[in-house]
């Protein structure tokens, strides 16, 4: 959604950008170009992996120091991050929720069961337990509420039963267990509702495993204070607990006067892009305007 990100954020050369979710480095370069002569985007990640390539490759691109600035950091404490580039407020703000493709298709993160891998899925190795320890802790009425609260799991009881059962490793595992567990138990589901319930689970245990609801409203409640007047921010959603929490504080933010004005509708990918990347049919882009 690269043209409707820049539609929103209506980048102008001076202009001072933050993407939160720098990842690959899509957005970030255009964003880049568009505020040229005299811009200048900070690059927000919290992956210590794909940081380094995304900095080398916009580097190569011709970005300089001066132009584009690297940080490791969660978008949680972004008005931190922005004190420590001696800035109070910026024009720009983007953030790209979710996992990014990098990540997803590396079989060793365990974020996806299409490979085998081990059942990690932390952003940041370093930090926190992995998604098997996650596991192993949470009895399953804990798990079941997980399920429900991150994903919307309608079979978040006896998922969290199945997964209860015996200790899990890796991420064929957990796939296995749930596809067979939930055709056993409730055989009238189809092929595609098992495979969606397998898909919520992994989804609900990343989002824990990374405390991603508790960065996002983090980040939710500071935007007000890091947008300069006029600055424009455009979040893009993957599911609809994140969706949820943008919707509302953007509304709210309008309600309170602090918004002059956000996105009445949310903003899809093209049918284009979307038969071209199938990841692209569950985005959901809003934007808001500081008064």
């Amino acid at each position: 959604m690269l043209a409707e990100v820049l539609r929103c954020l209506q980048p102008a050369a001076g202009e001072v950008a933050v993407d939160c979710t720098v990842g690959g480095g899509g957005h970030a370069q255009a964003i880049l170009e568009a505020v040229q002569p005299g811009g200048r985007l900070i690059g927000i990640d919290v992956d210590p992996l794909e940081l380094p390539r995304t900095e080398a490759r916009l580097r190569a691109a011709g970005f300089g120091a001066g132009t584009f600035i690297a940080r490791l950091g969660n978008f949680a404490n972004l008005p931190h991050l922005l004190a420590a580039e001696r800035l109070e407020t910026v024009d720009l703000i983007l953030a790209d929720l979710g996992l990014s493709s990098m990540q997803a298709d590396d079989p060793d993160r365990g974020f996806s069961y299409k490979v085998a891998g081990p059942l990690d899925m932390r952003m940041d190795a370093s930090q926190g337990e992995p998604a098997w320890q996650l596991l192993d802790r949470l009895g399953a009425d804990d798990l079941a509420a997980l399920l429900t609260e991150n994903a919307d799991e309608p079979h978040a009881g006896l998922v969290a039963a199945l997964l209860k059962e015996k200790p899990l490793k890796t991420t064929h595992a957990v796939e296995r267990l749930v596809r067979v567990g939930l055709s056993t138990a409730l055989p009238s589901l189809t092929k595609t509702e098992v495979k969606m319930s397998v898909r919520r689970t992994f989804q609900a245990l990343r989002i824990a495993v990374n405390g991603e609801f508790a960065a996002l409203d983090a980040l939710l409640r500071s935007l007000p204070q890091c947008l300069a007047p006029g600055g424009r921010v455009a979040v893009l959603t993957f599911h609809s607990g994140e969706d949820r929490r943008v919707k509302q504080a953007f509304r709210a933010g309008h309600r309170a006067g602090v918004y002059a004005a956000v996105a009445t509708e949310v903003v899809r990918s093209t049918k284009e892009e979307t038969f071209a990347n199938r990841r692209a049919s569950a985005a959901k882009l809003r934007w808001a305007v500081r008064a």
